[in-house]
């Protein structure tokens, strides 16, 4: 006869408290980030409204995609025995989403700022050849 010796875990507790955090701070991150950017936006399609909200919904929606998509890749926890080693290896994932989650924002607005510029050099070039003619 052989005695099995279960021992609680803590994993599933992991991802429970995982999952609402993660997808929180992307939806907040999103918010923020689309919410301002439209003014870019506007700029780059030369005040054409439409196709600006619906290019940044796009960008939303890709932002949501790519993001929860990362944070679901790395949810994997191991053998979480105690609430410190929980508290640590939350603490970790979070942090290191956070992280991944700022980049991610300072990438779309680089690429927000380098679309405004290109536009703002095409109107420059329009102006000048319409002087010029």
């Amino acid at each position: 006869m052989t005695a099995t010796i279960i021992t609680q875990t803590y994993n599933f507790s992991a991802y429970m408290i995982y999952l609402p955090i993660v997808i929180t701070l992307t939806v907040l991150v999103s918010q923020f980030l689309f919410k301002n950017s439209k003014t870019f936006m506007i700029d780059i399609f030369h005040q054409k409204e439409d196709i600006a909200m619906a290019t940044n919904s796009l960008f939303k929606i890709g932002f949501y995609l790519l993001n929860i998509g990362f944070a679901l890749c790395i949810i994997e926890f191991f053998q979480i025995e105690t609430v410190e080693r929980l508290v640590v290896a939350l603490s970790k994932k979070i942090g290191g989403f956070s992280i991944y989650l700022g980049v991610m924002m300072l990438l779309n607005l680089l690429l927000f700022l380098k679309g405004r510029k290109l536009a703002m050099n095409k109107d420059k070039i329009r102006q000048e050849e319409i002087v010029e003619s």
